[in-house]
């Protein structure tokens, strides 16, 4: 089973850069997309033998996730189900017979850090909801997850400690996460690897010079670990800021 993840920062934009190009190229089971920045009726998408699964945000032209998948899901989740209701369309997740997808797009705590406080919050919420799942059957999460969890996952540790996705706080819900169960993918087969990274700033030659980020993620539970085939980072396609992530698993 082939699944990808891609936070196209824009599916209309994106679409326009060559995203079909690619899906096609891919022949996924499961294709995952982040902030896809519209809303409903605003896009039709021709994928031929793939059912269709939108999480809009009420605020237009923002965040939103969205799932496409070859089987029809069992079940449908918007949001995690807890306290506060999913307005950003952050959260979605489809039960399939032998798995749950979680598709994510984690809050940013903005440059000031103004929002760290709501992110951390929101990702207590995730992992209740994934540990709920987990009980049931395996999970696999995938999406931007705006957080470098290691130095290695990013160019420049020593200048961004502290800053938006390399706090303290954000690598330590990261660490809770794959604490309380999970793997992640690509770290579980490349322990060592670096300048691996799927997301980088839109200023002059920084993606050119590969000073990036590694913020998009395959997270597994720990039972999946011995159908991992492969994680990989298609650091080659172009669209957005962030490149594809694939997770090839024998399910």
């Amino acid at each position: 089973m082939k699944l990808v993840s891609w936070n196209v920062n824009g599916i209309r934009a994106c679409v326009k850069k060559g995203f079909l190009d690619y899906f096609n190229e891919m022949e996924a089971d499961i294709f995952c997309i982040q902030e896809s920045k519209l809303q409903e009726g605003q896009i039709e998408l021709a994928l031929n033998g793939y059912h269709q699964f939108w999480h809009y945000a009420e605020k237009k032209g923002y965040s939103g996730t969205a799932v496409f998948s070859k089987s029809k899901p069992l079940f449908i989740q918007y949001g995690t189900g807890g306290d506060s209701p999913d307005l950003e369309g952050r959260v979605l997740t489809l039960e399939f017979e032998s798995f749950f997808l979680v598709n994510v797009y984690t809050p940013n705590s903005q440059r000031d850090l103004a929002r760290i406080g709501y992110r951390l919050a929101w990702e207590d919420e995730l992992l209740k909801h994934l540990k709920e799942l987990d009980l049931k059957k395996p999970v696999v999460l995938c999406g931007d997850l705006n957080v470098a969890h290691q130095e290695i996952d990013l160019k420049n540790p020593k200048s961004n400690r502290g800053n938006s996705g390399f706090t303290d706080e954000e690598r330590g819900k990261m660490t809770s996460l794959l604490n309380a169960g999970f793997i992640d993918s690509f770290r579980f087969k490349y322990p060592e690897k670096q300048d691996a990274f799927t997301w980088w700033s839109y200023m002059a030659k920084v993606r050119e010079r590969n000073i990036g980020w590694r913020i998009d993620y395959f997270i597994l539970s720990e039972r999946l670990a011995s159908s991992l085939i492969d994680s990989h980072i298609h650091h080659h396609v172009m669209g957005s800021d962030h490149c594809p992530v694939v997770l090839e698993l024998e399910i």
